[in-house]
């Protein structure tokens, strides 16, 4: 099994509405790099989800239920997407600050390289987002 980090603005296509339909279809992947990652996804392999662009933070995991297929927003046969089905929501979403933060995950691709939009995690790093979700929000009382 493989683990991956997918980030996607949410006025596009948001968390809560991978939860109501209870699937994702990542399209209109430009990026050679992200294209591959997408090729090598195998059916099964976890994903996180990320929302991008506003709020910066992972909101849950899925899993992929078809591998990569011609995009349906190009006629092009390079690009490609692939369909995901929600598994998790994390009650804790881990916010981009709390992953700098966090010696552990200070090499995933989400810090090394911010605009890739598709990226392999190894499975310490997966665990460790994932361990981030139950810590609890301790909120100062003025």
């Amino acid at each position: 099994m493989n683990y991956w980090l997918v980030k996607f603005a949410p006025f596009r296509y948001s968390w809560q509405e991978v939860l109501r339909t209870g699937r994702f279809e990542i399209y209109s992947v430009r990026n050679p790099q992200s294209r591959n990652n997408l090729k090598n996804m195998s059916l099964d392999d976890l994903v996180l989800f990320y929302h991008s662009q506003e709020g910066n933070q992972v909101m849950g995991v899925m899993k992929v239920i078809q591998t990569a297929h011609q995009d349906p927003t190009t006629l092009d046969p390079k690009w490609v997407s692939v369909t995901f089905e929600s598994v998790r929501t994390f009650d804790n979403p881990v916010s981009l600050q709390t992953i700098k933060e966090t010696a552990s995950l200070q090499q995933i691709g989400l810090i090394r390289q911010p605009r890739l939009a598709v990226m392999p995690l190894t499975k310490e790093e997966f665990d460790g987002i994932v361990e981030l979700t139950d810590v609890e929000v301790i909120v100062e009382k003025k």
